[in-house]
């Protein structure tokens, strides 16, 4: 095993940083199709479109970012550099995205702003996404201190994910009318908090973190598989990348939460969706808490399989008490068991892409550390994308359509729809969830690089480049 090689200092800035960017996602991601929908009212076929087609194209983009980053070391890095020249540019967007001009009316007009806006936005992000989180692969040579280093940013990162939540809330309390110009404040005030203080801690990292571990360029000779060839053909990174595409619907809980609040029970709205974020917030970042602790002690592939079973268990109790009861809170401690899995895969798939990026430079003499890190945006825009865009579907099916309010400054409440366009809404933090979670257990069954495999890897890793002359400092 390799020494510590992370300060405490940098260890808290980077992880400061991912809690910095930890806001600025979630304002988007939590809040914008509730956004498109219930304030600016555009068409759910629309808002499908959009956050499909859009999101998919923003996840193709991560590889392409990974290749690039993989490829090109700057006079001021190798990854360090889309930290600094990418923050303004995602801060100015992220309040773009939730202003919308008050003289711009014709609903085409607002569709185009919006797509443009948005699809910048994903492209921009993905250039610091990518090359932010392959950061402790060349922080440190150490498997177990990059894994500690990935648990303890993720986590902060799910904290920060939080503060656009506790702004919404308090929004709430402070604009307490159901109207579309109250939710237009609350929202343009939550993406420039956000926003500011967010970018304001994120390109704080930069100044703080230094790249340690840079292996040199191999020199790719005739015949040689080229970098997505090696990607596709390494087994273990392939499942891992299969759970997480399988595990799309546990980004429901934070993106769908607005609309369950809205709609699926005749409650207070605010009252619903602040119970429903403590829940998901306590289940999720308090097996992040635990996770370092976990990982010391346990393969992460028996992890993922218990935590995921036992989440798929409490989506099935969760979705019959919210059946029978047809109130919201008695559901609230059976929700908070279900997302005990969503903190899991959160850490445990970034330090499973670690061991696999160990176990393809051992195979192959290629360190492809950013287009490795880049699978995991992949994954995560991927399974945001399908979220979101399901969102809209259970609109369409169901057949609620906020648009039809006779008031245009007025908004459609649970007590106006049917039991089934309820129970449907509901749906999407209960079964749906659930059933995704039981999904991505299915290939780490498969999974074999743990154990005694794991630790032949990280010997022979660390042999090879000795033999190789590469010192890591």
């Amino acid at each position: 095993m390799e020494k510590k090689m992370i300060p405490k200092k940098e260890f808290w800035m980077y992880s400061v940083g991912a809690l910095g960017q930890g806001m600025i996602y979630a304002t988007m991601s939590g809040f914008i199709s509730d956004y498109y929908t219930n304030v600016l009212m555009l068409s759910s076929w629309f808002v499908f479109a959009l956050m499909l087609l859009a999101r998919v194209w923003d996840a193709i983009n991560d590889p392409i970012m990974g290749i690039i980053a993989d490829k090109y070391t700057t006079k001021w890095g190798k990854f360090k550099p889309y930290i600094l020249f990418t923050a303004i540019p995602i801060a100015v967007l992220t309040f773009l995205m939730y202003w919308c001009p008050e003289t711009m009316k014709d609903p085409v007009h607002i569709m185009i702003y919006c797509s443009v806006v948005y699809v910048l936005w994903g492209m921009i992000y993905t250039a610091s996404d990518v090359p932010f989180w392959s950061l402790p692969n060349a922080m440190t040579g150490d498997p177990a201190e990059r894994a500690n280093t990935i648990s303890f940013g993720r986590t902060l990162n799910g904290i920060g994910s939080a503060v656009p939540t506790v702004l919404y809330a308090v929004m709430g309390m402070l604009f307490k009318e159901e109207s579309i110009s109250s939710y237009k404040k609350r929202y343009l005030i939550m993406a420039i908090v956000a926003s500011v203080i967010g970018i304001a801690l994120f390109i704080n990292s930069y100044f703080h973190v230094k790249e340690r571990v840079i292996i040199p360029n191999k020199k790719k000779e005739k015949g040689e598989k080229g970098s997505l060839s090696r990607i596709f053909a390494c087994k273990p990174l392939m499942l891992v990348i299969a759970m997480g595409v399988l595990s799309s619907g546990r980004y429901l809980m934070s993106s769908a939460a607005t609309h369950v609040s809205r709609y699926a029970f005749d409650a207070s709205a605010t009252g619903v969706f602040t119970v429903l974020q403590i829940c998901s917030a306590a289940g999720t970042f308090g097996s992040m808490l635990f996770m370092p602790m976990l990982m010391k002690k346990f393969d992460y592939k028996k992890i993922v399989i218990a935590t995921c079973f036992s989440g798929f268990f409490a989506s099935i109790v969760t979705t019959l008490v919210g059946w029978y009861t047809q109130n919201f809170y008695f559901c609230a401690p059976f929700i908070l068991l279900q997302c005990i899995p969503l903190g899991v895969l959160n850490i445990v798939s970034y330090a499973m892409i670690g061991d696999c990026l160990d176990y393809m430079e051992l195979m192959t003499g290629y360190r492809d550390t950013a287009l490795g890190s880049a699978c995991q945006g992949f994954v995560n825009k991927l399974g945001n994308s399908f979220a979101t865009a399901g969102i809209s579907l259970m609109y369409i099916y169901i057949g609620l359509k906020p648009s039809d309010s006779v008031n245009k400054d007025a908004m459609i409440s649970a007590a106006d729809l049917t039991g089934k366009q309820r129970f449907g809404m509901f749906s999407l933090v209960s079964i749906i969830p659930g059933i995704s979670l039981l999904l991505c257990a299915i290939p780490i069954l498969f999974y074999d690089l743990s154990g005694e495999k794991k630790k032949d890897v990280v010997e022979k890793l660390a042999l090879a480049r000795k033999e190789k002359g590469i010192v890591i400092e």
